[in-house]
Protein backbone atom coordinates (compact mmCIF):
# COMPACT_ATOMS: atom_id res chain seq x y z
CA UNK A 1 0.00 0.00 0.00
CA UNK A 2 1.39 3.41 -0.99
CA UNK A 3 1.78 5.96 1.81
CA UNK A 4 0.94 9.62 1.25
CA UNK A 5 1.65 12.49 3.62
CA UNK A 6 -0.82 15.38 3.51
CA UNK A 7 0.74 18.61 4.79
CA UNK A 8 -2.05 21.18 5.10
CA UNK A 9 -2.81 23.55 7.99
CA UNK A 10 -6.53 23.75 7.11
CA UNK A 11 -7.69 20.83 9.26
CA UNK A 12 -10.98 20.30 7.40
CA UNK A 13 -9.23 20.17 4.02
CA UNK A 14 -6.52 17.92 5.45
CA UNK A 15 -9.14 15.46 6.73
CA UNK A 16 -11.06 15.56 3.45
CA UNK A 17 -7.95 14.79 1.35
CA UNK A 18 -6.89 11.99 3.71
CA UNK A 19 -10.37 10.45 3.63
CA UNK A 20 -10.39 10.48 -0.18
CA UNK A 21 -6.94 8.90 -0.33
CA UNK A 22 -7.89 6.15 2.11
CA UNK A 23 -11.05 5.44 0.14
CA UNK A 24 -8.76 4.79 -2.86
CA UNK A 25 -6.65 2.35 -0.78
CA UNK A 26 -3.74 4.66 -0.01
CA UNK A 27 -2.35 4.95 3.51
CA UNK A 28 -2.67 8.60 4.53
CA UNK A 29 -0.75 10.55 7.16
CA UNK A 30 -1.46 14.11 8.30
CA UNK A 31 0.79 17.01 9.21
CA UNK A 32 -0.17 20.65 9.65
CA UNK A 33 3.13 22.35 8.85
CA UNK A 34 6.57 21.49 7.51
CA UNK A 35 8.07 20.71 10.91
CA UNK A 36 5.35 18.15 11.64
CA UNK A 37 5.87 16.66 8.17
CA UNK A 38 9.57 16.09 8.84
CA UNK A 39 8.69 14.44 12.15
CA UNK A 40 6.28 12.06 10.40
CA UNK A 41 8.94 11.17 7.84
CA UNK A 42 11.38 10.31 10.62
CA UNK A 43 9.12 7.46 11.70
CA UNK A 44 7.14 6.49 8.56
CA UNK A 45 7.97 5.51 4.99
CA UNK A 46 6.28 8.03 2.69
CA UNK A 47 5.90 7.55 -1.07
CA UNK A 48 4.46 10.96 -1.97
CA UNK A 49 3.72 14.32 -0.32
CA UNK A 50 0.76 16.61 -0.93
CA UNK A 51 1.66 19.98 0.58
CA UNK A 52 0.12 23.41 0.92
CA UNK A 53 2.38 26.37 0.13
CA UNK A 54 1.45 28.74 2.94
CA UNK A 55 1.67 27.20 6.43
CA UNK A 56 2.88 28.35 9.84
CA UNK A 57 6.33 27.43 11.21
CA UNK A 58 7.61 25.92 7.95
CA UNK A 59 5.92 26.50 4.59
CA UNK A 60 5.68 24.06 1.70
CA UNK A 61 8.53 25.53 -0.33
CA UNK A 62 10.92 25.42 2.63
CA UNK A 63 9.82 21.85 3.33
CA UNK A 64 10.59 20.91 -0.27
CA UNK A 65 14.04 22.52 -0.06
CA UNK A 66 14.80 20.65 3.16
CA UNK A 67 13.75 17.31 1.69
CA UNK A 68 15.72 17.76 -1.53
CA UNK A 69 18.76 18.89 0.46
CA UNK A 70 18.48 15.66 2.46
CA UNK A 71 18.29 13.63 -0.80
CA UNK A 72 14.63 12.69 -0.51
CA UNK A 73 13.49 12.26 -4.11
CA UNK A 74 9.86 11.31 -3.50
CA UNK A 75 7.24 13.17 -5.60
CA UNK A 76 5.79 16.39 -4.15
CA UNK A 77 2.41 17.75 -5.27
CA UNK A 78 2.01 21.36 -4.15
CA UNK A 79 -1.34 23.02 -3.46
CA UNK A 80 -1.58 26.78 -3.80
CA UNK A 81 -4.14 29.58 -3.90
CA UNK A 82 -4.48 31.66 -7.07
CA UNK A 83 -3.03 34.63 -5.20
CA UNK A 84 0.14 32.62 -4.53
CA UNK A 85 0.80 31.52 -8.10
CA UNK A 86 3.96 33.63 -8.27
CA UNK A 87 5.36 31.38 -5.52
CA UNK A 88 5.13 28.32 -7.74
CA UNK A 89 8.26 29.30 -9.67
CA UNK A 90 10.09 29.13 -6.35
CA UNK A 91 8.39 25.81 -5.72
CA UNK A 92 9.63 24.25 -8.96
CA UNK A 93 13.12 25.62 -8.37
CA UNK A 94 13.01 24.02 -4.91
CA UNK A 95 12.02 20.65 -6.38
CA UNK A 96 8.22 20.47 -6.56
CA UNK A 97 6.98 17.95 -9.15
CA UNK A 98 3.45 19.22 -9.80
CA UNK A 99 0.89 21.67 -8.43
CA UNK A 100 -2.83 22.28 -8.08
CA UNK A 101 -4.77 25.47 -7.44
CA UNK A 102 -7.37 25.76 -4.69
CA UNK A 103 -10.19 24.89 -4.55
CA UNK A 104 -8.87 21.50 -5.59
CA UNK A 105 -10.82 18.86 -7.47
CA UNK A 106 -10.30 15.60 -5.59
CA UNK A 107 -10.74 13.44 -8.68
CA UNK A 108 -8.07 15.43 -10.51
CA UNK A 109 -5.86 15.17 -7.43
CA UNK A 110 -6.08 11.38 -7.55
CA UNK A 111 -5.14 11.37 -11.24
CA UNK A 112 -2.10 13.53 -10.53
CA UNK A 113 -1.10 11.38 -7.55
CA UNK A 114 -1.35 8.24 -9.66
CA UNK A 115 0.73 9.73 -12.47
CA UNK A 116 3.43 10.95 -10.06
CA UNK A 117 3.67 7.56 -8.35
CA UNK A 118 3.94 5.71 -11.66
CA UNK A 119 6.67 8.09 -12.81
CA UNK A 120 8.52 7.63 -9.53
CA UNK A 121 8.33 3.85 -9.92
CA UNK A 122 10.02 4.11 -13.31
CA UNK A 123 12.74 6.36 -11.91
CA UNK A 124 13.44 3.93 -9.08
CA UNK A 125 13.87 1.07 -11.52
CA UNK A 126 16.82 3.01 -13.00
CA UNK A 127 17.88 0.62 -15.75
CA UNK A 128 16.20 -1.66 -18.26
CA UNK A 129 17.96 -4.24 -20.43
CA UNK A 130 16.42 -5.83 -23.52
CA UNK A 131 18.97 -8.25 -24.94
CA UNK A 132 21.71 -5.96 -26.33
CA UNK A 133 19.85 -2.69 -25.62
CA UNK A 134 20.26 -0.93 -22.26
CA UNK A 135 18.16 2.04 -21.12
CA UNK A 136 19.57 4.11 -18.26
CA UNK A 137 16.89 6.23 -16.59
CA UNK A 138 19.32 8.40 -14.64
CA UNK A 139 21.32 9.33 -17.74
CA UNK A 140 18.43 9.28 -20.26
CA UNK A 141 20.60 7.15 -22.53
CA UNK A 142 20.03 4.12 -24.75
CA UNK A 143 23.01 1.89 -25.51
CA UNK A 144 22.82 -0.58 -28.39
CA UNK A 145 25.17 -1.98 -31.04
CA UNK A 146 28.11 -0.23 -29.41
CA UNK A 147 26.47 3.21 -29.64
CA UNK A 148 25.11 5.43 -26.88
CA UNK A 149 22.32 7.92 -27.60
CA UNK A 150 21.18 10.62 -25.19
CA UNK A 151 17.44 11.14 -25.68
CA UNK A 152 15.26 14.17 -24.91
CA UNK A 153 13.48 13.45 -21.63
CA UNK A 154 9.96 12.88 -23.00
CA UNK A 155 11.22 10.54 -25.72
CA UNK A 156 13.19 8.54 -23.19
CA UNK A 157 10.33 8.30 -20.66
CA UNK A 158 7.96 7.17 -23.39
CA UNK A 159 10.36 4.50 -24.69
CA UNK A 160 11.16 3.29 -21.16
CA UNK A 161 7.48 2.94 -20.28
CA UNK A 162 6.64 0.99 -23.41
CA UNK A 163 9.63 -1.35 -23.12
CA UNK A 164 9.12 -1.86 -19.40
CA UNK A 165 5.78 -3.55 -20.16
CA UNK A 166 6.21 -5.24 -23.55
CA UNK A 167 3.05 -6.25 -25.42
CA UNK A 168 0.90 -4.08 -23.13
CA UNK A 169 -1.27 -1.71 -25.12
CA UNK A 170 -1.16 1.87 -23.83
CA UNK A 171 -3.77 4.38 -24.93
CA UNK A 172 -2.62 7.85 -25.90
CA UNK A 173 -4.37 9.22 -22.81
CA UNK A 174 -2.51 6.82 -20.49
CA UNK A 175 0.80 7.86 -22.02
CA UNK A 176 -0.11 11.54 -21.79
CA UNK A 177 -1.05 11.21 -18.12
CA UNK A 178 2.11 9.31 -17.19
CA UNK A 179 4.69 11.13 -19.29
CA UNK A 180 3.29 14.63 -19.60
CA UNK A 181 1.37 14.63 -16.30
CA UNK A 182 -1.78 16.72 -16.28
CA UNK A 183 -0.40 19.38 -18.63
CA UNK A 184 -3.47 20.81 -20.31
CA UNK A 185 -1.45 22.12 -23.28
CA UNK A 186 -0.71 18.63 -24.59
CA UNK A 187 -2.82 16.15 -26.53
CA UNK A 188 -2.57 12.82 -28.32
CA UNK A 189 -0.67 14.37 -31.22
CA UNK A 190 2.32 14.83 -28.90
CA UNK A 191 2.38 11.09 -28.28
CA UNK A 192 2.14 10.38 -32.02
CA UNK A 193 4.99 12.81 -32.78
CA UNK A 194 7.25 11.30 -30.13
CA UNK A 195 6.53 7.74 -31.29
CA UNK A 196 7.41 8.80 -34.84
CA UNK A 197 10.74 10.19 -33.63
CA UNK A 198 11.50 7.03 -31.66
CA UNK A 199 10.70 4.80 -34.63
CA UNK A 200 13.03 6.80 -36.85
CA UNK A 201 15.78 6.85 -34.22
CA UNK A 202 15.63 3.09 -33.57
CA UNK A 203 14.55 1.83 -36.97
CA UNK A 204 17.59 -0.46 -37.14
CA UNK A 205 17.41 -1.71 -33.56
CA UNK A 206 17.46 -5.52 -33.56
CA UNK A 207 15.81 -5.96 -30.12
CA UNK A 208 12.48 -4.14 -30.22
CA UNK A 209 9.97 -2.12 -32.20
CA UNK A 210 7.00 0.09 -31.36
CA UNK A 211 3.72 -0.98 -32.92
CA UNK A 212 0.48 0.91 -33.47
CA UNK A 213 -2.64 -0.91 -32.31
CA UNK A 214 -5.31 0.56 -34.52
CA UNK A 215 -7.99 2.40 -32.58
CA UNK A 216 -6.31 1.73 -29.23
CA UNK A 217 -2.80 3.09 -28.95
CA UNK A 218 0.77 1.76 -28.90
CA UNK A 219 2.76 -1.18 -27.61
CA UNK A 220 6.39 -2.31 -27.69
CA UNK A 221 7.26 -5.79 -28.88
CA UNK A 222 10.55 -7.64 -28.64
CA UNK A 223 11.98 -8.98 -31.85
CA UNK A 224 13.14 -12.58 -32.13
CA UNK A 225 15.95 -13.06 -29.63
CA UNK A 226 15.07 -9.90 -27.73
CA UNK A 227 14.29 -10.39 -24.04
CA UNK A 228 14.59 -8.52 -20.71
Amino acid sequence: MRSILVVEDDQALNRMICAKLMKENYQAFSAFDGNEALAVMDREHIDLIISDVMMPNMDGITLTKELRRANYHLPILMITAKSQMEDMEKGFVAGTDDYMIKPINLREMLLRVGALLRRAKLINEKQLTISGTVLDYGELTVKSDGNTEHLPSKEFYLLFKLLNQPNKIFTRQELLDDIWGMDKDTDGRNVDAHVKKLRKRFADNSDFEIMTVRGLGYKAVFKEGGHP
